[in-house]
């Protein structure tokens, strides 16, 4: 039976994340055929111009879900192998025994061992994720640096290693996933944005999500301010990125509505067929880039309230924006949410980030529209 949405709650919820510092802040919650869409704050901090909950958004790693439903499909249709090794199919990227060991499904769950290419590719963050010794100065510096992503492949290959490929916990690494978009290329015959575009964006009939091409967001968007644990004060407009760095990895631009739709298509086993979804949920646990262990499956992770059902999705942030896409695991109550300032929470003297109003405001605003 249709749980009816806490309208005034969710209204003040999305208030509440925008009064806690957060410059700009908009979702959307479907529950069956009800939908609430909500926003707060503003989408230019200079102009006052507000956020409204149909802008456009970089949305990061949730990326990952739909390249990983893409090689799920080339996988059902007997071109991949799910647990081939990489090695086979790309011996110069990954060569001798540990494209032999590494396989498809560790790339795409972060247990293959292999490293974050990122403090390699953004030199002041040498030493991330100890977040003490790093500053923001690459940001501005690679700004539009156009990466060649074989040049960040082989930055994270050739790092030293996380892991042993198949070991748990795996480390998340996008290192990972530019070389599943690699592997998309060689089994298709074309790019992994045309690939992913054709076979899942399109196939989920989503109108606002697409690769970008350049280092602008088109249509109405949001500016979005970076404050890098506080080192970047006043937070700093980086809308105007080249992408190149993360690829197909966390390059998307999409909106909450179309978020919402994917996922739950996904989970309907509208992406992929039932049987890829399972493996989909199969999960291992993984340290995240903050440093926390999760539980992680193939390019989606889990999220459960007591007692209140698991819900399916992915976050992401990029350089300014962030956001957080969750539906339930029965597909009626879904969540997707979007903000437009990243890294708010300051350092301790041993660099460990300090809790922030943001964080409450942000888990009230998740409870409410995933429980409330």
């Amino acid at each position: 039976m249709t749980h009816p949405l806490d309208r005034a709650a969710l209204d003040a919820a999305v208030e509440n994340v925008h009064r806690a510092g957060m410059p700009g802040v908009f979702a959307e919650v479907r529950d069956g055929d009800q939908v609430w869409r909500g926003a707060a704050g503003v989408a230019d901090a200079d102009t006052g111009r507000p956020v409204t909950a149909d802008l456009r958004h970089r949305v990061g790693s949730i990326t990952k879900t739909f390249t990983a439903a893409a090689v799920l499909q080339q996988v059902e249709s007997g071109r991949i192998g799910l647990d081939a090794p990489i090695g086979r199919y790309l011996p110069k990227l990954v060569p001798g025994a540990r494209g032999d060991a590494i396989t498809v499904r560790m790339l795409i769950n972060h247990t293959s061992g292999l490293a974050e290419y990122l403090p390699y590719a953004y030199p002041s963050l040498k030493a991330f994720p100890s977040l003490a010794d790093t500053g923001p100065e690459s940001l501005d510096e690679h700004r539009f640096t156009r990466f060649d992503p074989v040049e960040l492949i082989e930055m994270g290959v050739t790092a030293p290693a996380v892991g042993t490929p198949g070991g748990t916990p795996g480390v998340y690494s996008n290192t990972n996933y530019l070389l599943l978009a690699r592997l998309l290329e060689q089994v298709t015959g074309t790019t992994a944005e045309r690939c992913i575009t054709r076979n899942v964006i399109e196939r989920a009939g989503l109108r606002d999500t697409e690769f970008p091409t350049g280092p602008h967001v088109e249509g109405p968007h949001s500016r979005l301010y970076e404050a890098w644990f506080g080192m970047i004060d006043p937070p700093r407009d980086h809308s105007v990125y080249d992408m190149s760095w993360v690829g197909p990895s966390a390059s998307l631009i999409s909106t909450v509505t179309d978020l919402n739709r994917f996922f739950g298509m996904l989970l309907a086993g509208e992406i992929v067929g039932p049987s890829s979804l399972a493996q989909m949920q199969r999960t291992v646990p993984v340290v995240s880039q903050e440093g926390r262990t999760i539980d992680y499956g193939l390019g989606l992770h889990p999220m459960e309230g007591t007692g209140r059902g698991i819900f399916w999705g992915h976050g992401g942030t990029v350089w300014g924006g962030g956001a957080l896409a969750m539906t339930r695991a029965d597909g009626r109550r879904q969540l997707s949410v979007a903000v437009n300032m990243q890294r708010w929470n300051r350092l301790d003297p041993s660099g460990k980030p300090q809790p922030h109003p943001i964080d409450d405001a942000l888990a009230t605003l998740y409870r409410a529209a995933m429980y409330g």
